[in-house]
């Protein structure tokens, strides 16, 4: 399978079982069309007709380029994934999102936990619990000697009290079962102080730092619990984490809505504030809230996301370039085969637990009384339930089989294709439509920058 498009004076084809990429003329660029599986050293006839603008030499000699690419695998490539197609191990849980806290000091009007309580009461994790979820995750890691835990709310400043205890106590459980646990956080920043930043640097492999861009649109998404604006005080405290961070990774993170579709003008804001490495996400909301977005909303998405490739290119080229998640892929040293085929292994190796000790496949699904697997108080966990999301990958997702992009996205989100879908298995028509625009941005991006140095 190969995907060919233009995008910013550049004809692309990607090889979609090699990932390789090429950067074509305009003979290669047109011929790429009559090319298949079988494609033989001659010209076909039809191509001549067709493209009689070219001389027959010109088009025969690109031909022959062309089929010395398919040759050597760079084109139309045997499928390697498919010896994976019934994956299904249920592999040892290596990370957990820990809930601990369904508060929030924030009211963000596209919150997808209900602003911060999941539907339920709020309530903050008790250490006693936290502490089992970490015996939890040890106890079923298996060999896995890598583990993951994410401090998530919610808030989950307001209970850093336990945090800290929390991490304390992992340190002493990794090494007494000969483990290596990496911390991570989500925080709003609302109430980041010296001690706060202090430790979350400190302890921190990674912390993901939530604003929303330009003021104007963060106060009015991102208001605080009594309905006052937040920015100031959450981009100042943004920077001076910022600012202290010796090691480990940092984004800051925001969402787009329908509110602000001209969001490439939110993640140049937090360029321009000195941020590297900046994150904005499609909010993903029921079809119809005012500020879901909605498939008339694509072309102005897209031409947001060339906007924001082109401003990328032109600051990097000038010595002030940043990274943009959605933006930034490795063609070279990617992913495991398995994570390729089923993205970050919600329900099986990566799960989620509330501060009653709940287990869910993941953060996103807390809450739903369908999805709940099992409890880290009594160590259960529901089998079926993890064969079931062990098995969720690009094979099994009906709309994934003929999709250029499927090796990139894995399938998508899970928990959003259930609920948009109703189905784990049913890939979001608009998250995959942006997703093919994003991905495109990049390779173009990259070879822009290759090219033209």
């Amino acid at each position: 399978m190969i995907h060919r498009f233009e995008s910013n004076g550049h004809r692309l084809m990607l090889d979609v079982n090699s990932s390789s990429v090429c950067d074509l003329d305009e003979i290669s660029y047109k011929l790429l069309p009559f090319i298949g599986k079988n494609m033989q050293r001659s010209l076909p006839v039809e191509a001549s007709k067709s493209l009689s603008r070219y001389t027959h030499d010109e088009l025969s000699e690109t031909w022959n380029e062309l089929f010395e690419l398919k040759q050597n695998g760079r084109l139309f490539s045997p499928d390697i994934y498919g010896k994976y197609k019934n994956v299904g191990d249920k592999a040892p849980i290596k990370s957990m999102c820990l809930n601990v806290a369904h508060d929030c000091n924030l009211r963000c009007s596209y919150c997808f936990a209900s602003t911060g309580n999941f539907g339920g009461e709020r309530k903050l994790m008790s250490f006693s619990v936290g502490k089992k979820a970490i015996d939890f995750l040890i106890a079923h890691a298996g060999n896995r000697r890598q583990l993951e835990i994410d401090l998530f709310g919610g808030e989950p400043m307001m209970n850093f009290d336990v945090v800290k205890k929390l991490v304390a106590y992992g340190r002493e459980a990794e090494k007494k079962a000969g483990k290596v646990i990496r911390f991570t956080t989500t925080t709003n920043a609302l109430l980041l102080d010296d001690e706060r930043i202090d430790f979350i640097n400190r302890e921190m492999y990674n912390v993901v730092l939530s604003i929303d861009g330009r003021q104007a649109i963060h106060d009015k998404m991102r208001p605080r619990a009594d309905g006052t604006g937040s920015y100031e005080t959450i981009l100042a405290n943004i920077k001076r984490l910022v600012n202290n961070r010796k090691s480990g990774t940092c984004y800051v993170r925001g969402t787009f809505t329908r509110e602000n579709l001209d969001f490439s003008k939110d993640v140049l804001s937090l360029a321009d504030e000195g941020f590297q490495d900046i994150s904005i996400e499609p909010v993903i909301l029921p079809k119809d809230h005012p500020l879901a977005l909605r498939e008339e909303d694509l072309p102005r998405i897209f031409e947001e996301y060339d906007t924001l490739a082109n401003e990328i290119i032109h600051r990097q080229r000038e010595g002030r370039g940043f990274n943009f998640f959605h933006f930034m892929i490795d063609m070279e040293h990617g992913p495991c085969a398995i994570k390729l085929l089923r993205g970050c292994g919600c329900g099986n190796e990566y799960i989620a637990v509330t501060p009653e000790g709940d287990i869910y496949p993941c953060h996103q699904f807390v809450g739903n009384e369908d999805f709940k697997m099992g409890s880290v108080l009594d160590q259960s966990v529901d089998q079926s339930m993890k064969d079931t999301f062990s098995k969720a990958n690009i094979f099994t997702k009906d709309k994934c089989n003929d999709c250029w992009a499927k090796f990139f996205c894995s399938g998508g989100c899970n928990a959003n294709n259930h609920a948009m879908q109703g189905n784990i298995l049913a890939p979001f028509d608009i998250s995959c439509a942006l997703e093919r625009k994003r991905l495109e941005c990049a390779l173009m991006i990259q070879s822009e920058l290759q090219t033209n140095a």
